[in-house]
């Protein structure tokens, strides 16, 4: 058998069998690294910048290795891209005997109860449902794995999906009278018998927090864990130790225990009445707040006597609720289902009015008609880093983005890793030759009045230079997003592309097409978009992505540094935004015979001390103050 380093060579069977492999040192390097961990069953921690090739780079240890192993990612892009596409690959050159196997969240595979029990109930849907669910049931009558995402005619937020799929709550499990053709039990049985599993974070950690009942036996059964877009880790873990209840998981309890009584148990009145209450109360509910979609602090919100009354009213109607299909129980097992639900509900409801408690961020968030209450742990640490030293399992953690300065004690101090290996491994690109920094003088502050006008100007400048290329124009609120695609629309006939108008993936499908278009996103779009050559050459961003200070969960952080006597900017705010900053600028150079310019409109890039922290972690571009030097290089982009 070969050494990682002589697979890894120009003349290796992986060079010349397997399309697009090119090795690179950075990538060879990795690669040894993550075998040592995997052997010694060690915690290894490597940033990988952009081009390092670092998926090969696990994935190539990982099928030489005995055991199992379950490599975990951020996206489902990436999570359908390593099983797809990748594993394949490899896979056939170098363990061509190991199983693989493909695991989704619940919500992505059809329920056969719930359909069946939605066509039952079918006249009682609106049209539009009605014309979904016929499609669902002539599709499911020749899927093989029950993937909804598979249903090509339904949008990804289709009205039926919530209606045939299940979630942790309702389903009946073993209960259930489709038990032996479930479509996700037919998923995780074949994940545990895998040698090797796909995932993604949120899956991983429901089944780390055991919130997923009946999928808690994966993790145990593995001996390595490889986590790719590991930056996302912290937040994803502490939205599953925590606790959250949201008005849309109550209402679909009270329309499914309304459709029970109308299809089945219709003696008992009582039920209907006291699901119409509950829904009533929880529109009520939902009048306290704002009228606009928002976030705060539901701690102190929760202090005005309106509120208070109406979360009351809430409380009183979901005891009712639970007292009445308590007294119907054994009659059916929905109802016996909705009875544990509706009491888990209960609790949690009571458990997010006493916001006494320290520890935690207690926020909400609310859409036109939903609201949700949460209970966040400030730090999962404890909790994380405790099960990582329990267990006798590699932890392998890699993103493009994880260091600040080549300094990772914000990353594994968020998640308690005891003492781990750490690898900084640069990029191969030559960004001196292939991109330009252009840090633009004359900038009102990000606050100011005239900052909409001024990004307005430079990027019609820009698209007047960049005539043959694509433009990322990305933002941190949503606000200035919308001032500038109107504003936009106005002076330009260039393909215009904004975030919400479609998909995400449309919106890139369309953006690659046309080749020459402007993008214009926020978050989404800072990461996880691999758009390569010319159909993107200049990534414009508004300003330093510094969390809201508006934020909740970044209120609590900061109170509770303060507390313990801690600079809260430079160890909780600053590292965060330096790593959106690296993530949003890693959308430009993707390949490299990429060209491009990179224009950042804060002018606390250079007046501000913490500045240079930004610069430091960005890839070594050329750097100008200059935008007629970003104009001149766009226009070079043209030239043969």
């Amino acid at each position: 058998m070969p050494t990682i380093k002589q697979l890894f060579q120009p003349d290796s069977r992986l060079a010349t069998t397997v399309r697009g492999f090119a090795p690179r040192a950075s990538q060879t390097t990795m690669a040894e690294a993550v075998a040592k961990a995997l052997k010694q069953r060690g915690q290894l921690v490597v940033e990988a910048e952009t081009g390092t090739g670092k998926t090969y780079a696990y994935l190539v240890p990982t099928l030489l290795s005995d055991g199992k192993a379950i490599i975990s990612t951020g996206t489902k892009n990436l999570q359908e891209q390593l099983f797809h596409r990748d594993l394949p690959a490899l896979k056939a050159v170098l363990a061509p005997n190991k199983s693989v196997a493909l695991l989704k969240g619940r919500g992505n595979y059809l329920c056969l109860h719930r359909l069946n029990q939605a066509l039952i109930a079918s006249g009682q849907h609106n049209k539009t449902l009605q014309s979904q669910l016929v499609a669902v049931r002539s599709w499911s009558q020749r899927t093989d794995d029950g993937d909804v995402g598979t249903i090509n005619i339904l949008q990804e937020d289709a009205e039926v999906l919530p209606q045939v799929t299940s979630t942790a709550e309702n389903c009946l499990g073993r209960d259930c009278p489709d038990f032996d053709d479930c479509y996700v039990v037919k998923a995780r049985k074949k994940a545990l018998e895998a040698d090797l599993v796909v995932v993604n974070h949120h899956l991983f950690f429901a089944d780390m927090a055991l919130k997923d009942v009946g999928f808690g036996e994966l993790i145990p059964a593995a001996d390595a864990v490889i986590f790719d877009e590991a930056h996302q880790l912290p937040d994803i873990a502490s939205q599953y130790f925590g606790e959250a209840v949201s008005s849309r998981q109550v209402q679909e309890l009270a329309h499914e225990m309304k459709l029970l009584y109308l299809a089945t148990l219709k003696d008992l009145k009582q039920l209907d009445k006291a699901a119409d209450k509950l829904l009533t109360s929880l529109r009520d509910f939902r009048l306290v707040f704002a009228n606009d979609p928002s976030r705060g602090n539901w701690r102190t919100f929760r202090q005005q006597a309106a509120v208070q009354a109406a979360a009351l009213v809430v409380e009183e109607h979901l005891s009712f609720f639970h007292e009445v299909l308590k007294s119907a129980l054994g009659r059916h097992n929905d109802l016996d289902n909705g009875y544990e639900r509706c009491g888990q509900f209960l609790h949690k409801w009571q458990q997010l009015q006493d916001t006494s408690r320290t520890g935690y961020s207690f926020w909400f968030e609310t859409t036109p008609r939903q609201f949700t209450l949460h209970q966040t742990p400030l730090s999962v640490a404890d909790k994380f880093g405790g099960y990582l030293r329990a267990s006798n399992m590699a932890w392998i953690f890699t993103s493009a983005t994880l260091a600040v300065n080549e300094d990772f004690h914000h990353f594994t101090d968020q998640l308690g890793l005891h003492q781990p290996t750490t690898l900084c491994l640069p990029s191969p690109f030559d960004f001196q030759q292939q991109a330009l920094l252009c840090l633009p003088r004359y900038l009102p502050q990000p606050h100011e009045r005239g900052m909409a006008e001024a990004i307005l100007q430079i990027v019609t400048q820009v698209l007047d230079a960049n005539q043959q290329g694509g433009t990322f124009v990305l933002f941190t609120s949503h606000r200035m997003l919308q001032m500038i695609a109107q504003q936009l629309a106005l002076v330009t006939e260039r393909p215009l592309l904004v975030q919400g108008s479609t998909s995400k993936r449309d919106l890139l499908e369309q953006f690659i097409t046309q080749g020459n278009g402007v993008l214009l996103g926020t978050s989404s779009f800072w990461e996880g978009v691999d758009v390569r050559g010319d159909a993107l050459r200049c990534v414009i961003i508004d300003k330093l992505p510094f969390a809201s200070p508006d934020d909740p969960l970044l209120q609590a952080r900061v109170e509770d540094c303060q507390l313990r006597g801690i600079d809260a900017f430079a160890q909780v705010q600053l590292p965060q935004a330096v790593i959106a900053l690296k993530q949003g600028a890693g959308r430009l150079i993707r390949d490299a015979s990429d060209r491009g310019v990179l224009i950042v409109c804060d002018q606390r890039l250079v007046s501000k001390p913490y500045g240079g922290i930004f610069l430091q972690s960005l890839p070594n571009m050329r750097r100008s103050r200059d935008l007629n030097d970003a104009i001149e290089f766009l226009q070079q982009c043209d030239t043969p």
